[in-house]
């Protein structure tokens, strides 16, 4: 099995900064890629930053130059700097990763439970 742990949301007023970290941990074998998810009340899960195995990034129109996604691979983890926070940035964030596991032996998508960011003034 495979764990995704997210952790560094909290309150920071707009404009603000905030670092969000995630770590993969479990029967690991490779991870392919990992990327964050945001959802704010109301609203469909949207598409944050993604990162691959081979490094390469994409972003959502409405974080670019704004948010930096990151990685250390020896730790299965990732990052997502946050800065210029706007209100409408508030929601739970999620993290994904794209694991090839031993247990079980597969390639699947795995989520962690999230972390709220909220940026109000």
């Amino acid at each position: 099995q495979v764990q995704i742990v997210e952790s560094g949301g909290g309150l920071v007023q707009p404009g603000g900064s905030l670092r969000l970290s995630c770590a993969a941990s479990g029967s690991i074998v490779i991870i392919y890629g990992m990327g964050w998810y945001r959802q704010a009340p109301g609203k469909q899960r949207e598409l944050v930053t993604t990162i691959t195995n081979a490094g390469r990034t994409n972003y959502a129109d409405s974080v670019k130059g704004r948010f930096t996604i990151s990685r250390d691979v020896a730790k299965n983890t990732v990052y997502l700097q946050m800065n210029s926070l706007k209100p409408e940035d508030t929601a739970v964030y999620y993290c994904n990763a794209d694991v090839r596991s031993n247990w079980p032996k597969k390639r699947d998508d795995y989520w962690g439970q999230g972390t709220q960011v909220t940026v109000s003034s």
